[in-house]
């Protein structure tokens, strides 16, 4: 009944979409793009977003398979008898820029298919195919053979497929099948019958597909962490290729060059192991990285055959007290207050996926250029790239976990939660009946990817914060998995549960607040305000619909304007000094009908003026 009513909602969305239908600049340049690729037929030159995707542990010889691939929907598994046209990969089929525009639903095969051509295999070399992300499960053939699947719609994953391919034209196929919110996998704001605070659900293959050849012996992982009171850096490679067991004469030699703006400042050499390196100047200092001073150490790494390039900052998350006294959040050991934006990470015409790496820029500079040090990327995992861009620029990051769980009693968790956020201080969350969480294999999959995502985004320096939950939604065991990913990672703090259901434990004491009087509740723990505004304004002729949701609406953007600036000013200022360490405010962008963006969901609409004095 679910998947009936979807449909019936989409159908209904249909002609207002089409209507109101939203293109960022960059998205237009990409459409035009497109037209004309598919006016001339001249598929195979259309590559977007071919930048390399993983910039931590980036090599030469790669080849980014984005662009148009054959697609097929249908209910059944088996391999299509023909395909349906194309598909431009990164981009769900339910969103602008796939050039297919229909929702994949639960119980139906999404088939891709494209040919690689291979002019020669390197002798003692192996062929990885890599995928930044597939939502939800993928199945992965090479010229008809099973490279292998995977489950989990937000992570990366890799198949060696040096022994399926042969020189000459190769076929490669996915399948993929998307549960979206009728199941306990991790989904984020999708949502089939969507609107409000949920947004359009989307599938598939919605990040960079590559491959790239690599030695017989290589990097599979570069672990990285600062040791920033020691002014050292630790560096573990992960190897692959080699015994588990080797001993130390077995291991490559491994080369190591950090370098500072472009100059070297220290060379290693050594066996491929785990070392710390020093990365005091010749004046005996090492460079603090911050919002202020985001700078960027350049790492090369060469083990035997393979050499990756990356980088790393010197920086140090904490909990502290302030000058007062108040339990406060310490960036390099000093008190420094967080101001902070909501981020969904949504894109009018390409849902999850940015129609260009330039989107990305333009969405961190414009909260950068209204005062903002921090993002929190709300239950959405980015491309790496994303990432880096606020390494380099100087950008803090919340990184949210995405959430699961059967369906949610949105009244029970967050209705009332949020209109009286006492009374979830009383309910402990291994109630799994209480938060949609009564599957074991649910939690059992949830806990399992959070590991692993705290694992894939662990050498990011601008992640200073992993939020486990938010809302209660699908919360579950929250103190045990505090305990868990502390000591997985040290250098970051945790917030155990954002907005309310406080299970009394986690680094800090986290709130959401859009009703009532801003306040700040002494704790053992730092104070953080980690969600509040969320004022509305709708601009026409920028919105996505005629349906608006938020917490409190303006009719002009002078109005706007005023009541942003009063609540900052006389609201959220005054309590830094009680104690206040660190806010978020709801919200970078536009979604969909969530109209409280600071910025139009096509971003080109800044909604704040400047006013006159």
């Amino acid at each position: 009944m679910n998947i009936i009513r979807a449909v019936h909602s989409l159908q209904r969305r249909k002609n207002q979409e089409e209507k109101n239908s939203l293109y960022t600049v960059w998205g237009e340049e990409l459409k035009a793009q497109i037209e004309e690729a598919v006016r001339t037929s001249n598929y195979d030159e259309l590559c977007p977003l071919d930048e390399y995707p993983r910039p931590q542990l980036k090599r030469s010889q790669y080849e980014i398979l984005n662009g148009f691939w054959d697609y097929a929907i249908q209910k059944e598994k088996g391999i299509p008898e023909k395909f349906e046209g194309k598909i431009l990969v990164p981009f769900s089929p339910e969103c602008e820029l796939s050039t297919v525009k229909r929702l994949l639903l639960p119980r139906e095969n999404l088939w891709y298919r494209r040919f690689i051509t291979i002019f020669e295999k390197p002798k003692e070399k192996r062929l990885l195919l890599h995928f930044g992300a597939v939502d939800q499960r993928a199945t992965v053939y090479v010229n008809g053979y099973k490279a292998g699947k995977h489950t989990g719609g937000y992570l990366p994953f890799t198949f060696d497929i040096t022994d399926m391919v042969e020189v000459g034209k190769n076929e490669l196929m996915v399948r993929v099948t998307d549960d979206t919110d009728t199941c306990y996998h991790a989904r984020g704001k999708q949502k089939l019958i969507h609107g409000g605070m949920f947004y359009t659900p989307q599938s598939g293959i919605w990040q960079t597909v590559w491959y790239e050849w690599v030695p017989e012996v290589y990097m599979e992982e570069l672990r990285i962490t600062p040791k920033y009171d020691k002014q050292a850096v630790a560096i573990k490679p992960v190897l692959k290729g080699i015994g588990e067991k080797a001993t130390l004469d077995e291991l490559p030699d491994m080369k190591i060059v950090i370098s500072k703006r472009g100059k070297d400042i220290l060379v290693y050499k050594g066996k491929a192991k785990g070392v710390v390196l020093s990365v005091k100047s010749a004046k005996g200092n090492m460079e603090s990285w911050s919002p202020e001073h985001p700078i960027l150490y350049e790492l090369e790494v060469t083990i035997g055959d393979d050499t990756v390039e990356s980088y790393f900052a010197m920086r140090k998350i904490s909990i502290g007290k302030d000058r007062k006294g108040h339990p406060t959040i310490l960036l390099n050991n000093r008190p420094y207050y967080q101001k902070g934006i909501l981020d969904q990470g949504y894109w009018p015409e390409g849902l999850y996926t940015p129609p260009s790496d330039a989107a990305f820029l333009y969405d961190i500079v414009s909260m950068k250029e209204l005062g903002y040090n921090m993002i929190r990327k709300h239950i959405k995992i980015e491309p790496l790239r994303w990432y880096y861009h606020c390494d380099r620029l100087g950008m803090l990051v919340w990184q949210d976990m995405v959430n699961g769980g059967d369906s949610y009693s949105l009244m029970r968790v967050c209705y009332l939660a949020g209109l009286a956020p006492h009374l979830g201080t009383k309910v402990k969350d291994n109630r799994y009946w209480y938060f949609s969480r009564k599957a074991k294999a649910g939690r059992k999959e949830w806990k399992n990817e959070c590991i692993q995502t705290v694992k894939h985004l662990q050498n990011v320096p601008s992640i200073v914060m992993w939020v486990l939950f938010n809302e209660g939604w699908g919360q579950f065991d929250s103190a045990e998995l505090y305990k868990i990913i502390k000591k997985i990672d040290k250098t970051r703090i945790v917030d155990h549960a954002s907005g309310w259901f406080d299970q009394k434990t986690g680094d800090v004491k986290s709130e959401h607040n859009y009703f009532r009087r801003l306040k700040v509740k002494h704790d053992r723990r730092p104070f953080i305000l980690s969600e509040f505004g969320g004022f509305v304004c709708h601009i026409c002729g920028h919105s996505y619909s005629e349906n608006t949701f938020g917490y409190r609406m303006f009719a002009s953007r002078i109005e706007f304007t005023k009541a942003y600036h009063k609540l900052y000013e006389k609201k959220v200022e005054p309590l830094k000094k009680k104690g206040l360490c660190a806010t978020v405010y709801t919200q970078l962008s536009d979604v969909e009908e969530e109209v409280n963006g600071l910025l139009t969901y096509d971003r080109k609409y800044k909604k704040l003026k400047k006013l006159e004095k």
